[in-house]
């Protein structure tokens, strides 16, 4: 019997995996599905804050990521559906290094794979191998994402809302500069964000993260690239101090990717020796960038629960996971509660709810003490 059974090795399970075999646990990270061959890359980009960078940091992956797959911001703005309701952040004014750091997602996975590799404690099993040798732990953590099979085979209730929206990814190189600038406009009824990357071409690449209602993204989709590109940049022209002027036109640089968008939280995250991390606890909408953060701080915080443990209380005891389920649950339904209330003051399209949000960006804009509260919440500044 091993310590640990990981279930799923994406980022947050991947990054569970070495924070316990730095403990000297002995882990079996399970593969929950293998990625086909021929898979389109991987476009995806995350936007982490100060506590995930010093997480991966921690665990030795941070600083082995390459260059150009990592991007401080050091600006954002946020525009509304009116020309003039604008709310910007800056590092400086907010004394931080960075508001965020934008990740290449696959540069990170990458370098994930390359840490367990030279991880002591920590056997990784394929899918198939998963499937044949059925791994038995004293403690089993699920981080397989919003689809794991776990919530029904334990029993747990796991709540969703459909926004009965889907998100489109990809990556765009732009005439000027990003300045290291994160974009982000609320165009009822969707929200589109474009966020600073080096890749493919330093200083003038952004990923982009479009949510909207579902069919219009299946059609953005496939779209040939000439029209999406002029798509996405009429998006951008028409509001606010617009991409069109910041950054000039903007060329498809990468395919196209889509995927529903819910909101969803486990009634239960803990039990006997099991646990729910990442997106198999908790499933947020991408506005505010903070799905992976939410990850990874439960497995800061797992972690932290395992290795301040008593000698004699066992990984599997239901009391000690409980302890983990109590110090992740407040920040878990702000989070929540704070990007579904966006959305909805976002979405709604009656005339006096336009009006209202975005004067109330810009009255935010000349508050100070407000633009930090949003800032702790929403970069940890």
């Amino acid at each position: 019997m091993t310590d640990v059974l990981v279930q799923g090795a994406g980022a947050v399970g991947s990054s569970l995996a070495l924070a316990l075999s730095r403990q000297g646990l002995d882990v079996v990270l399970a593969r929950d599905v293998a990625r086909p061959a021929g898979a389109a890359p991987d476009i995806r980009a995350y936007a982490l804050n100060a506590a995930s960078l010093a997480l991966l940091r921690e665990l030795k992956v941070w600083d082995d990521l390459p260059a150009d797959a990592v991007t401080p911001v050091h600006d954002m703005q946020i525009d509304g559906d009116a020309v003039g309701a604008t709310l910007r952040f800056s590092a400086w004014t907010l004394s931080v290094p960075a508001l965020a750091w934008i990740v290449d997602a696959a540069a990170l996975e990458a370098s994930l794979d390359a840490a367990l590799r030279f991880a002591p404690h920590v056997r990784a099993l394929d899918a198939a191998q998963a499937q044949s040798q059925k791994p038995v732990a004293t403690l089993v953590a699920h981080c397989e994402g919003k689809a794991s099979s776990a919530h029904e085979d334990l029993g747990v209730a796991f709540d969703r809302h459909d926004y009965e929206q889907s998100a489109l990814a990809t990556r765009v190189v732009s005439m000027r500069p990003h300045g290291a600038t994160a974009r982000q406009w609320f165009r009822s009824p969707d929200v589109l964000a474009l966020l600073p990357l080096d890749r493919p071409e330093p200083a003038h690449s952004c990923a982009v993260v479009w949510s909207l209602p579902r069919q219009r993204a299946l059609a953005l989709a496939a779209l040939a690239d000439a029209e999406f590109e002029t798509a996405l940049n009429d998006a951008t022209r028409h509001l606010g101090e617009g991409a069109d002027a910041a950054l000039g036109a903007l060329r498809l640089a990468g395919p196209r990717a889509t995927w529903p968008l819910l909101q969803a939280r486990a009634q239960r995250v803990s039990g006997e020796a099991w646990v729910l991390l990442g997106d198999a606890a908790h499933v947020v909408h991408p506005l505010a960038g903070q799905g992976l953060n939410l990850g990874l701080a439960d497995v800061a915080t797992l972690a932290g629960v395992i290795a301040s443990r008593e000698p004699w209380r066992g990984l599997g005891d239901a009391r000690l996971l409980a302890r983990y389920a109590r110090r992740r649950a407040t920040a878990t339904a702000t989070m929540l509660g704070l990007t579904d209330g966006l959305l909805r003051i976002f979405s709604a399209q009656a005339p006096f709810a336009k009006e209202l949000r975005n004067r109330g960006l810009t009255l935010v804009d000349h508050l100070p003490l407000a633009k930090r509260w949003l800032a702790a919440r929403a970069f940890g500044a």
